[in-house]
C-alpha cells in the first residue's frame, strides 16, 4: 500500500511539475490492488472478516449451522480449489514462454499471478483447517 501510495506521489510530481511520467502507474497499482486482495484473503478468513449471512446464523440451532458450516466451507473449497487450478496453469505457461506485460514494465505476468496464487493457496489451506475445526467441534 506504502508502495502504491508513493508511486502516485512520484506520478503526480513527475506530471504537474515536469510534464513527464512514468507510464506504468496504472499497471503497478493493478498488481498491487490484486496482490492485496488475494494475500488477505486467508487473513480476513482466520479473523472471521469474510461477509456472512447472519440472519440464517441467529435462526437456526447448531447442528444445522455445524452443516451449513460445512456446506460452505466445501463450496468454497471447490470454487477456490478450480480457480487454483487455473491460475497455477497460467503461471507455469507464462513462467515457460517468459510472457510479459505489453507495457514499457515489461513486467514477467508470473510475479503477479504468483502472488494471487499464492493468497489462493493460503486461504485454501485456511479452509481446511477451518474444516477440520468444525468437524471436531461437531463431535465434541
Amino acid at each position: 500500500m506504502l508502495g502504491m501510495i508513493g508511486h502516485i506521489l512520484y506520478e503526480i510530481v513527475l506530471r504537474g511539475f515536469f510534464g513527464r511520467s512514468t507510464y506504468v502507474l496504472d499497471e503497478f497499482v493493478g498488481y498491487g490492488v490484486a496482490a492485496m486482495t488475494f494475500l488477505a484473503l486467508a487473513h480476513a478468513l482466520n479473523r472471521n472478516t469474510h461477509i456472512r449471512v447472519a440472519v440464517l446464523r441467529d435462526v437456526v440451532g447448531p447442528r444445522f449451522l455445524q452443516l451449513l458450516e460445512t456446506l460452505s466451507i466445501l463450496l468454497a473449497l471447490g470454487a477456490m480449489s478450480t480457480t487454483f487450478h487455473y491460475i497455477a496453469k497460467s503461471v507455469m505457461r507464462n513462467l515457460e514462454r517468459g510472457t510479459t506485460s505489453a507495457t514499457v514494465a515489461r513486467v514477467p505476468l508470473w510475479v503477479p499471478e504468483g502472488l494471487v496464487l499464492l493468497g489462493i493457496g493460503m486461504l485454501l489451506l485456511g479452509l481446511i483447517a477451518r474444516l477440520v475445526e468444525t468437524w471436531l467441534a461437531k463431535e465434541g
